[in-house]
């Protein structure tokens, strides 16, 4: 269960850093068309990026408190869990948030993005951001995966538990 749960929370996560990508070409060229996609799929990566948040704090409360932090804590590795989560617990709360205000702002100014310049970059400059922050967060996690495989490795290898068939 918590592989499946690491798996969709990193899937929605990307899913969603991805989806606003589009948004942010979708912005470079604001026409009529292209500003309907634009909130339309700015809607599908909020609710991504929302996704990834619950499923994110469902593996959080029941697995990786209890059995996985321990472990990385006691590891070769600490600051994987004191930094790295630590941190990435931290931006990621305000991705949905930067996502929904993105998606409010398409829906509410959209037509003013063609003709107002200054506009459109905030909300390029806003969208580039979640994208930048979401495959950051998928950065952060690879480094908490490795805190956690090296203090395994670790635990495997040592002399006292080495010697007894796990």
């Amino acid at each position: 269960m918590p592989q499946l749960l690491i798996g969709a929370h990193a899937f929605f996560g990307e899913a969603g850093a991805l989806l606003f990508l589009w948004v942010l070409v979708e912005l470079l060229n604001p026409s009529p068309e292209r500003l309907r996609r634009a909130r339309i799929v700015s809607m599908l990566g909020a609710f991504f990026l929302v996704a990834a948040w619950i499923v994110g704090g469902y593996y959080y409360v029941e697995f990786y408190g209890a059995l996985v932090k321990p472990v990385i804590k006691g590891g070769p590795m600490p600051w994987a869990h004191s930094i790295v989560t630590e941190t990435k617990e931290h931006v990621f709360l305000f991705l949905p948030f930067l996502a929904f205000l993105a998606t409010g702002m398409i829906s509410s100014v959209g037509q003013q993005l063609a003709e107002n310049r200054r506009l459109r970059i905030a909300l390029i400059t806003l969208c580039g951001l979640i994208v930048l922050f979401a495959f950051a967060m998928a950065a952060l996690g690879v480094t908490i995966s490795s805190g956690f495989r090296s203090a395994l490795e670790s635990l495997v290898s040592s002399p006292v538990v080495g010697s007894v068939t796990l």
